[in-house]
């Protein structure tokens, strides 16, 4: 036994933990994996959410280290979110520890179902596919431009002398030919982030929301920060997705140094999570790719409906 755990109950929360990182790479809802797991072996509630919460922390890391590449050029964006992020998380943590236990038990089963319909009306995907239409079109106009400009340096060079002008043609014919095969593709220019003298009053609203949220619980953070920026037309998909990982681990890392200095930390549980978050995260993409996306959605979202019904008998 170490402090209150068998090596089996230890091996399965580093399972559990497993799992909670590979879903949330997937579908972004590692909490519902990871917080009944920790619940079943007889965690409190809210011990239970903060020792997840210190669990999880491994995969934000993770990712903003992972999206370095999406985050260059925000620094100050960056930094903004993350202390917003900070100030949330702390803000929710205050909220779980302060509040009456019963609150959060109470609350817990509704969270995880937002979290579930989150997951099913997808608003990621959505946000992918209107990226990548985004970045088609932006692809075709810079082809059909490249195009025009040979276009017109071949009418050109139509005035110069007959060798000039065969040897010239033969020149912009094979440059059109390479410029289109699959080997040589046109790359559409860089897609920026909007300044942020340019935001919306409401989207620090939300993003200090979200913050809020990931202290207290979490789950369906990430998708709710995503939704938050793409409505605010912050920028492409792929850069708010990295600047939506800061929200959450900004948040995540403030309410897991309240959690500590609270004492609410069951630490063999923690630890064990967070390798297996770390483990799962790490080994996800390469089984993600060979799984449909709407499978993967399909069972979070069943797994969280059924999770919801099982507290809400116990709670209600």
């Amino acid at each position: 036994m170490i402090a209150g755990f068998s090596i089996t109950s230890l091996l399965l929360i580093l399972l559990a933990g497993i799992g909670a990182g590979f879903v949330g790479y997937a579908v972004g809802a590692s909490s519902l994996v990871s917080y009944p797991a920790l619940l079943a072996f007889g965690i409190p509630p809210v011990l239970a959410n903060a020792s997840n919460t210190v669990g999880v922390v491994g995969t934000g890391i993770g990712g903003v280290m992972g999206a370095r590449k999406e985050l260059k050029g925000q620094a100050v964006r960056s930094i903004t979110y993350v202390v917003i992020g900070a100030f949330g998380g702390v803000a929710g943590a205050f909220l779980l520890l302060k509040l009456d236990p019963s609150v959060f038990e109470f609350a817990a089963p509704v969270l995880i179902l937002l979290s579930s319909l989150i997951i099913a009306i997808n608003p990621r995907g959505r946000m992918q596919a209107k990226q990548a239409a985004a970045d088609a079109t932006a692809q075709l106009k810079h082809i059909e431009a490249t195009e025009a400009t040979e276009a017109a340096e071949a009418t050109e060079a139509t005035e110069a002398t007959e060798a000039t002008e065969a040897a010239e043609a033969t020149e912009a014919t094979e440059a059109a030919k390479r410029a289109t095969t699959p080997t040589a593709p046109h790359r559409p220019p860089e897609q920026l982030v909007q300044p942020m003298s340019q935001d919306s009053w409401w989207v620090w609203l939300g993003v200090a929301a979200v913050a809020i949220y990931s202290g207290y619980f979490g789950a369906g953070a990430g998708t709710l920060a995503l939704a938050v920026l793409d409505a605010a037309k912050i920028g492409p998909f792929h850069k708010i997705n990295a600047l939506k990982t800061l929200i959450g681990t900004g948040a995540n890392i403030s309410a897991s140094v309240v959690f500590i200095i609270q004492g609410a930390v069951d630490w063999p549980a923690a630890i064990m999570l967070c390798i297996g978050c770390f483990i799962g995260g790490y080994i996800a993409p390469s089984i993600t790719r060979k799984i449909p996306a709407n499978i993967m959605r399909a069972a979070a979202v069943i797994a969280g409906i059924i999770l919801t019904i099982d507290l809400g008998l116990k709670t209600y």
